[in-house]
């Protein structure tokens, strides 16, 4: 099969991070796969998908992302021979259900999240509908997430909906070496990977370490726009010598297993590949109890009430207190994470794309 994916760009986050995973494979199986970014920012994603071969459209570096002439330069893609675009975040999904009227081919999207703010907008639901009936499929990367789309999409607009569960490479992360630049931070350290955007909430963690003794380091890998709210939050805390921004790295299994505990806090989530891989690095992990979290963690790692900084700081001490109890919550999380195994998703992701093309 000829395959493009489109997505807006490769920083930071769960539905890049797919691509990383998702295309290599996909060509490894014998098909022909490119992607297409909207912002063509060179990023460790980025890197990491050129090296396995994978050939990148890139629109533009300066402009917005929702430029309407995207909406050509895309459908001018889209016209080249393809048997599937297969289509992730906002403004791709919008651009290309544009382009896809006006010309023949299978289009798939992914949900990645459990909600977004388009929901809040009354007036934007029309659009939506109209966008999603140019889909031959609507994956959804957990039950929550297709719930909740189909509750807000209506029960006629529902019937492509389907659940493919989001993959890790759990030997990656299982048995990765330590990163000596991330271990030589402090006696503990706290790893939360995540984009710097509104859906993340890593507030709440800056906010934690005033309850933490000063030999807890917190680390944020990552990027986006809030960088410079998080700046400014670290600098009004005084804690400048105990929070790191490490910007977007290339080294994550390495970074996770050089920590002690591994974190993920946002409003909402998918299916959270940062949380599988923190889950399967063998640290303690953490994650405050909303929706796409709650359920992956509950019953294996810890959660912690949603915007609760000094619930969280707590949770940490419960564990930094009680070495079997930590030994305990690493076991379940690795029990847990093993089932989310990557060549799993990746047939289900090819048989979805089998049966549209007949």
């Amino acid at each position: 099969m000829r395959i493009l994916h489109v997505i807006t760009t490769l920083y930071t986050g769960g539905a890049e991070k797919l691509m990383v995973d998702l295309l290599p494979r996909m060509k490894a199986a014998g098909h022909y796969v490119e992607l297409c970014v909207f912002d063509g920012t060179h990023t460790p994603f980025y890197a990491q998908l050129e090296k396995a071969g994978i050939r990148i459209h890139w629109l533009h570096k300066d402009s917005s992302v929702y430029n309407p002439l995207n909406i050509f330069y895309l459908w001018r893609l889209m016209r080249k021979g393809w048997d599937i675009v297969h289509t992730h975040n906002t403004a791709p999904q919008l651009f290309a259900a544009f382009g896809g009227v006006l010309c023949s081919v299978a289009l798939v999207t992914t949900e990645h999240t459990t909600s977004n703010r388009r929901r809040d907008w009354k007036w934007y639901a029309w659009i939506d509908r109209w966008m999603y009936r140019q889909y031959k499929k609507v994956i959804c990367i957990s039950d929550q997430a297709a719930n909740n789309h189909c509750r807000y999409i209506g029960e006629n607009d529902s019937q492509n909906v389907c659940t493919i569960y989001n993959g890790i490479d759990y030997n990656k992360y299982a048995v990765a070496v330590p990163a000596k630049d991330v271990k030589s931070l402090g006696k503990k350290i706290i790893t939360n990977v995540a984009g710097f955007r509104y859906q993340k909430d890593q507030p709440t963690l800056i906010k934690a370490m005033q309850y933490l003794p000063d030999d807890f380091h917190l680390c944020l890998v990552g990027d986006g726009e809030r960088r410079t709210e998080f700046e400014t939050l670290i600098k009004d805390l005084n804690l400048a010598q105990r929070v790191h921004l490490l910007g977007l790295r290339s080294d994550v299994p390495e970074i996770l297993s050089a920590s002690d505990y591994v974190v993920m806090c946002s409003h909402f989530e998918g299916l959270s590949l940062a949380s599988l891989e923190g889950m399967s690095s063998g640290k303690p992990f953490l994650a405050d109890n909303v929706d796409g979290l709650r359920e992956i963690v509950e019953g294996n790692g810890i959660l912690f009430e949603h915007e609760d900084a000094k619930g969280f700081a707590d949770a940490v001490l419960r564990l930094d207190g009680n070495k079997t109890y930590c030994e305990q919550i690493v076991k379940q999380c690795q029990k847990k994470a093993v089932n989310y195994d990557i060549s799993m998703m990746v047939g289900k992701y090819l048989d979805v794309y089998e049966k549209l093309i007949g």
